[in-house]
C-alpha cells in the first residue's frame, strides 16, 4: 500500500471507529458486531504503527491506554467546583422555593436530573479536542488524569460539529456501570482476591491508577451534564445540555427520561418519586435527584453561598436503615482536643459499603438515645455517606446492662476533660502535651487547603512525631535532609521532595498560612477576611476585641477565640519560630501594592455579562480596592455593576430601592 493509500485509509478507518464508538457508547445503539469494531481497530494500529506520521492525536486506538503517571500534577479549576445543599423531603423542597422566590419575581422553570452516585469530573476542551481533564479534590483544585480519562470511550476525544465555543469546560460524573462492576468483582472471587466493597470508591481508585491500559479495561462510563466558559451563547441550562449532545457528549435526555423541564414542585416530585422505584433498574448507581434553576440570568440574580448556588439543590433519596450490635464504645481525640465518642460495631454492609463504625457524636447523643454496648442499634447513612446511629432496639437490651458513663479523662494523656458551658463537646485542654492534638495540628497544617506541602502526609507525620523530629509544626522547617534519608523506607527521592515540599510552601499566601496555624473557629474564609483587615499576623495579634468584631464577618465567639489563642505564651513563641523560617505572615508585596482603600465602606452586586472582566475578576477587583461585594440588593447596597442580560427582577428591585447602576466603564472611573 502506497504512503497516500494508507494516510487515507487512516482517515476513513478513523472516521469510521468515532462513528461507531458514539454510536455504542454515547447512544446504546450499535450498528456493527464487536468483532467487527475490534477487526476494524486492529487494522488501525497496524496502519498507525507502519506510519506515525499520519495518525491523529485524537485516534480511536489512544482508547485502549498505555500511558504511565507516575505522579497527578495538581490543577487550580478556572471556576470553582461547589457543592450541593441537600434536601430530604417535600418540606425542604417547598423551603428551597420560598427562598429564591424571595430573590427574584418572574415564574422560574426547573430542571431535574439524576444525582449519578460517581466521581466529578471537569474536562477542558480547547478547538474541540480533549485538552485536560481534573478531578473534583477539594472544588479549588484537583487532579489532572487526563491520560486515564482519553480511555473512557463514551467521552470524545474530538467534538462532533464546528459550532461549540474555542474553548470551554463541561463536567459531570465517572461511574462503574453495574454489570462493569459485578463482573469485576467476580474475576476478583474467582482469583481468590478481596471483593471491591462499592463501585463509585473503586471508579475514584481506577482514575488514579498510573497505567491508563488497565484503566482502560475497567470500563469507565461518564454523564456529562454542565458547560462552563466565557460568554457562552446559552440562555438556559437546558439548551446548554441539548447542544452538549450534539457534540457527542453522553447527556441526560427526555428520551430515558433522565432530564425533565417543571413548572412547579408537584412537577419535580412526579420526578423524584418515579425515579425513587425506577433507579433499581438502572445499570449504574443515582443517590437522588438534582433540580435547577433553568434560566441562567434568574440563576445570576438568586446567586451562590460561600460553599453552594443557591439557585440548585440535590434531593437525597432516603437512606437504606438497618441493626447491627454496639461492640465497644472509644475515644478520638481532635486537633482542637474535642473529644469525639466512636461505636465501634459488628460489620453489616450498608449502601454496597461495610461499616464497622459510626460517631455517637457527643455525651447528650449518648444520654438521648441511651445508648450502651451490646445494644442492637439500628443506624444509617445521613446522606448516605456519613453513618449515623438513629435508634436502639431496647426490648432486645440485657438486663444487666448499665448506662453509658462518659469518660472523664483524655483517653490519650489521662488529662481531666472540660466542658463550657452551652458546649456539647467535652476537650482535653493539654494542647502542647496530648499527642493526637499536636499530630492533628500538624497534619492540619500541611494539608492542602493550607500549606499543601508535597510529600508530607498522615503517617510521616506520625513518624515525624514518633521518632522525636517534630512536636510542632515549626519543627517540620527545622528538617534536614539526613535526618529524613536516616528513617525507615526514606529514599532519597523522598526525603528531597519533602525538603523542597518544605522549602516552596515558604512562599504560600499569609491568608493560608494563617488558616493552617489551626486558630479554633479561623477557617479559609475568616482567615481571608482577617488578613485582608489587618495585613499581617502582628497586627492580629494585638488586635482588641472590639477591633477584631469590627472586621467584616468577625463575630464574638471568633474575636474571643483569637485573643485566647495569642494569650499562650507557646503559641506566641510558635509565631516567632515561623517568622524566623521566613513564612509569610505579612500580605505579599503585590498583595499590598495593589490594594486600595479606594472604595472602603461601599457594597456592590455585579449583575450580567462583560466585556472587560469575568464576573470573577470584578468581584476580586472590588474586593482587592477594599469594597465588598454582595449577591443580593437590599437598601446597604451602594451600587450594581451591570453588564449585558442583568436579570429584569435585578433591575426592578433596583429601582424600588433607587440603588445606582453603573456600568463596568463607569466602574473603572470610580477607581
Amino acid at each position: 500500500m502506497t504512503k497516500e493509500a494508507s494516510k487515507q485509509k487512516i482517515e476513513t478507518l478513523s472516521q469510521k471507529l468515532r462513528t461507531h464508538n458514539y454510536n455504542y457508547y454515547v447512544l446504546s445503539n450499535p450498528t456493527i458486531s464487536d468483532y467487527d469494531f475490534d477487526m476494524m481497530l486492529e487494522e488501525l494500529q497496524q496502519l498507525e504503527e507502519q506510519f506515525p506520521e499520519f495518525a491523529f492525536d485524537d485516534s480511536p486506538t489512544k482508547r485502549v491506554g498505555g500511558t504511565v503517571t507516575k505522579n497527578f500534577t495538581t490543577v487550580k479549576h478556572k471556576y470553582r467546583m461547589l457543592s450541593l445543599s441537600n434536601s430530604y423531603s417535600i418540606e425542604d423542597m417547598v423551603d428551597f422555593e420560598t427562598r429564591i422566590k424571595k430573590l427574584v419575581e418572574n415564574e422560574l422553570e426547573y430542571i431535574c436530573e439524576l444525582k449519578y452516585d460517581g466521581v466529578a469530573i471537569g474536562i477542558t476542551y480547547k478547538n474541540g479536542k480533549l485538552i485536560q481533564a481534573v478531578t473534583r479534590g477539594d472544588g479549588m483544585q484537583g487532579d489532572d488524569v487526563t491520560e486515564n480519562v482519553k480511555t473512557i470511550r463514551s467521552i470524545p476525544l474530538q467534538l462532533k460539529g464546528n459550532d461549540y465555543p474555542d474553548e470551554f469546560e463541561i463536567r459531570g460524573e465517572i461511574f462503574f456501570p453495574k454489570d462493569v462492576f459485578n463482573s469485576l468483582n467476580k474475576d476478583r472471587e474467582e482469583a481468590g482476591e478481596d471483593l471491591y466493597a462499592n463501585a463509585r470508591n473503586t471508579a475514584s481508585g481506577t482514575l488514579k491508577m498510573q497505567d491508563s491500559g488497565i484503566v482502560a479495561k475497567r470500563k469507565l462510563d461518564c454523564y456529562l451534564y454542565f458547560v462552563l466558559g466565557e460568554n457562552l451563547p446559552f440562555k438556559t441550562h437546558y439548551e446548554s445540555i441539548e447542544k452538549a449532545g450534539e457534540w457527542g457528549f453522553k447527556i441526560p435526555t427526555e428520551k430515558f427520561k433522565s432530564i425533565k423541564k417543571c413548572k412547579t414542585i408537584d412537577e419535580v416530585f412526579e420526578f423524584i418519586n418515579y425515579w425513587d422505584t425506577e433507579r433499581n433498574n438502572l445499570n449504574f448507581e443515582i443517590d437522588g435527584i438534582v433540580i435547577k434553576v433553568n434560566n441562567y440570568a434568574r440563576q445570576e440574580e438568586i446567586g451562590f453561598t460561600a460553599k453552594s448556588p443557591k439557585w440548585a439543590i440535590a434531593y437525597k433519596f432516603k437512606a437504606e436503615k438497618v441493626a447491627t450490635k454496639l461492640l465497644e464504645i472509644t475515644y478520638q481525640v481532635g486537633r482542637t482536643g474535642a473529644i469525639t465518642p466512636v461505636a465501634n460495631l459488628k460489620p453489616v454492609l450498608l449502601a454496597g459499603t461495610t461499616v464497622k463504625r459510626a460517631s455517637l457524636h457527643n455525651a447528650d447523643q449518648i444520654e438521648k438515645l441511651d445508648i450502651r454496648v451490646n445494644d442492637t442499634v439500628f443506624f444509617f447513612k445521613g446522606g448516605e455517606i456519613i453513618p449515623k446511629i438513629v435508634g436502639v432496639e431496647a426490648t432486645q437490651r440485657d438486663i444487666f446492662s448499665e448506662p453509658t458513663v462518659y469518660i472523664a479523662e483524655c483517653p490519650e494523656c489521662q488529662t481531666e476533660l472540660v466542658r463550657k458551658e452551652g458546649d456539647a463537646k467535652h476537650y482535653c485542654p493539654n494542647e502542647w502535651g496530648c499527642a493526637p492534638q499536636i499530630k492533628g495540628k500538624m497534619q492540619h497544617f500541611i494539608s492542602r487547603k493550607a500549606m499543601n506541602i508535597d510529600g508530607l502526609g498522615e503517617e510521616t507525620i506520625d513518624l515525624l512525631y514518633e521518632q522525636g523530629l517534630a512536636t510542632t509544626i515549626a519543627d517540620l522547617y527545622a528538617l534536614n535532609f539526613e535526618q529524613l534519608f536516616e528513617l525507615e523506607s526514606f529514599k532519597e527521592k523522598k526525603s528531597q521532595n519533602i525538603i523542597d515540599g518544605l522549602i516552596a510552601s515558604k512562599q504560600i499566601p499569609f491568608e493560608r498560612v494563617l488558616y493552617g496555624i489551626g486558630i479554633r473557629f479561623v477557617g479559609e474564609t475568616v482567615a481571608k477576611k482577617l488578613a485582608k483587615q489587618f495585613k499581617s499576623i502582628d497586627a492580629i495579634m494585638k488586635a482588641s476585641f472590639e477591633a477584631l468584631i469590627a472586621a467584616d464577618e468577625i463575630g464574638d465567639k471568633i474575636a474571643e477565640s483569637i485573643i485566647n489563642f495569642f494569650a499562650v505564651e507557646s503559641n506566641l513563641q510558635l509565631i516567632d519560630k515561623l517568622k524566623g523560617q521566613g513564612l509569610q505572615l505579612t500580605l505579599s508585596e503585590e498583595q499590598l501594592a495593589n490594594a486600595t482603600t479606594k472604595l472602603e465602606g461601599l457594597t456592590f452586586v455585579v449583575s450580567g455579562v462583560f466585556s472587560k472582566f469575568s464576573r470573577d475578576e470584578l468581584k476580586a477587583s472590588i474586593e482587592q480596592n477594599g469594597g465588598k461585594v454582595s449577591s443580593s440588593i437590599s437598601k446597604k447596597t451602594s451600587y450594581i455593576v451591570a453588564g449585558e442580560n442583568m436579570g429584569p427582577s435585578k433591575l426592578a428591585k433596583a429601582e424600588k430601592l433607587e440603588v445606582k447602576i453603573i456600568n463596568e466603564d463607569q466602574y473603572l472611573e470610580l477607581l
